[in-house]
């Protein structure tokens, strides 16, 4: 199978680091839990500017986002104020759509500079303690089955059916997919539907084999799969899962040589 990915390169300074979180979900499962998470993301943002050079966000950052000619959702200002902040301050922010947040534009692009990816890129990171490559992207739609999942990715990356919503008025638009979020698993995190059961049937594992055996990368980082993991692809390479902040608040930290992931708490690292 052949493997297309646009590829990026990052210089990444002494001292300074690259930092990846996932799957925030803000709007759910209710606005004053969306708010204090919205909080806490910001006091994680703050704890990690005074060493960050580049700050991943690999999808689902809200779990719902549709831009209209001109209106966005509502909400989320301490978030989107925090990320406008760290743009001005010369921190760069690398944006990926995830299957919640998949209608993002060029909203953000606009306002703060952020590149929006949609699907996996390669990364070569250059730093003075030598070279890494990442492949990073949201996870969606990768790897084996899903096919239900994998048709309606294509009908709603239809821009005819973007176009057909943005006829809907933005008051509709918005309760419909609030409807549609209180059925999502991340809105009922309590039923216990994520689990790992083995790398056998961790099918974002087995993508990256298959991506391993076509072209080399030290590192696979992914959201999506709402578990914390880091697993070997091979001897040379491992999966990283950046979990998800409704529960977890994991996120990762990369110093040019290794990633970790870490857990983030109001009191710090």
């Amino acid at each position: 199978m052949n493997f297309i990915f646009e590829k990026k390169t990052i210089l990444l300074q002494d001292g300074r680091r690259a930092y990846f979180s996932s799957d925030y979900h803000l709007g759910v499962p209710s606005a004053p839990q969306s708010r204090e998470r919205e909080k806490l993301i910001v006091s994680w943002l703050n704890a990690i500017e005074h060493d960050a050079q580049v700050i991943f966000l690999v999808g689902d950052i809200f779990d719902f986002w549709f831009e209209y000619n001109r209106a966005i959702p509502k909400g989320f200002v301490r978030l989107l104020g925090k990320l406008a902040e760290l743009s001005d301050k010369g921190i760069e922010i690398i944006i990926f759509t995830g299957n919640h947040d998949m209608w993002m534009s060029g909203y953000l692009t606009d306002e703060i500079g952020a590149p929006i990816f949609r699907n996996p890129v390669s990364f070569t990171f250059n730093s003075s303690q030598g070279s890494k490559t990442m492949l990073i992207g949201h996870g969606d739609g990768l790897g084996p089955g899903d096919s239900t999942y994998k048709f309606l990715k294509k009908v709603f990356e239809n821009p005819f059916f973007q176009s057909v919503f943005r006829i809907v008025h933005p008051d509709v638009g918005m309760w419909i997919a609030q409807e549609w979020s209180k059925r999502s698993r991340i809105a009922n995190v309590n039923k216990g539907e994520e689990r790992f059961m083995g790398e056998d049937h961790e099918w974002l594992l087995q993508y990256c084999r298959e991506v391993e055996h076509a072209q080399h990368h030290d590192y696979y980082v992914f959201g999506h799969r709402h578990l914390v993991l880091d697993l070997p692809v091979n001897a040379g390479a491992r999966y990283i899962n950046l979990g998800e902040w409704v529960t977890q608040q994991h996120y990762a930290a990369f110093d040019g040589q290794n990633i970790t992931l870490q857990k983030f708490t109001r009191g710090g690292r």
